[in-house]
């Protein structure tokens, strides 16, 4: 037994390990540190957050109204922007009294300057420590050919244009309190199986975080990109989806009409639903705690993924072979009956 012991202590001696091994030892030795690094500098969080304000969009309900309520709790001063009367009073019955409303509306410049106002007497020379960005127009969307330019803008004006305006109307008081910018993207927009400006909105979003996150290093303020997926909160989304659907195919012209069959639309919406029905979430204190440890932890991620289909299943669908994916979306989704051939999908009874 000595004898084997020496043997091997012998065989591991630093003299006897070849170049190779020793390479390979320093390797996972690197990747090891690094890994520990890593989840030491995630756990270390900013200090002091009472008093910092945090301007966060789309806050009449779903994510956007949940993050108020939240942060509100922790003690930031929250300035919340709604759409509606009626949204922003139901947010203030539920809040504490530093949590202030703003109207704004991202589709009308003119909104968008008095809301920046707003939060600059709001801020009161402080700066802003942070901006969440957030805005589902998701209507109307459909076959590209049901569509029309002004479909197209009633999206991007307010998904893409307007989230863009408002950021760069805000960048110097995100400077000056060298804060942070938090942009909320679905992650279903980048499976882009259906037409209209919604995806075109979530990719646009994405470059301007990359380019943004990039640019403004060096003025101390970071930038983070939270990709979800489908959550009960945005359920109620799919019936306006399926309101607008109806719509367009009432105004089709005779011809497109034939060209996709009368039972075209009735499986279509089979199919959607029954993708949402899968693809749903009903945890959405998952979203929160991606973008809450986006503005408060010291070194924020510059992705989060939150949902089981936005980290494997549309991810998967964004990287796989063009072949795969749409071969996936094809047999999900109807086929127009032109030249004959009849409609096939999903049959689901709902």
């Amino acid at each position: 037994m000595s004898t084997w012991r020496y043997r091997l202590n012998l065989q591991m001696s630093p003299q006897n390990l070849s170049l190779s091994d020793l390479l390979h030892i320093a390797i996972l030795a690197s990747i090891l540190s690094l890994i520990i690094y890593w989840i030491i500098r995630d756990k270390y969080r900013v200090r002091n957050l009472n008093g910092k304000h945090v301007f966060i969009t789309g806050c009449d309900t779903g994510l956007g109204n949940s993050l108020a309520k939240w942060l509100d709790k922790r003690g930031f001063c929250v300035i919340a922007a709604c759409a509606t009367e009626k949204g922003s009073q139901e947010l203030l019955s539920c809040s504490s009294l530093s949590l202030k409303t703003v109207n704004l509306n991202l589709a009308d410049s003119n909104s968008i300057a008095r809301a920046v106002v707003f939060v600059n007497e709001q801020t009161a020379g402080k700066g802003l420590f942070g901006l969440v960005s957030y805005a589902e127009g998701t209507a109307p969307a459909g076959p590209t050919d049901w569509l029309r330019i002004e479909d197209f803008h009633s999206v991007l004006d307010v998904s893409l244009l307007g989230l863009i305006e408002i950021t760069l109307k805000l960048l110097p008081l995100l400077k000056k309190a060298e804060g942070r910018v938090v942009n909320l993207i679905n992650a279903k927009g980048f499976m882009t199986f259906v037409g209209g400006g919604y995806s075109l909105s979530r990719w646009g979003m994405e470059a301007f975080s990359d380019t943004l996150r990039i640019e403004m290093k060096h003025f101390g303020v970071k930038v983070s990109i939270v990709e979800h997926g489908f959550f009960k909160a945005e359920v109620v989304n799919s019936d306006i989806i399926e309101k607008y659907l109806f719509k367009l195919w009432n105004r089709l012209t005779p011809e497109i009409r034939d060209s996709y069959g009368e039972k075209y639309l009735v499986e279509y919406i089979k199919a959607q639903r029954l993708s949402v029905k899968r693809l749903c979430d009903y945890d959405i204190s998952n979203v929160i705690k991606c973008m809450e440890h986006a503005l408060i932890a010291r070194y924020p991620r510059t992705r989060y993924r939150a949902g089981w289909d936005a980290k494997f299943f549309c991810l998967f669908l964004s990287y796989a072979p063009s072949c795969l994916s749409d071969t996936l979306l094809r047999i999900t989704f109807p086929a127009p009956a032109v030249r004959g051939r009849p409609v096939h999908g999903v049959l689901i009874n709902v």
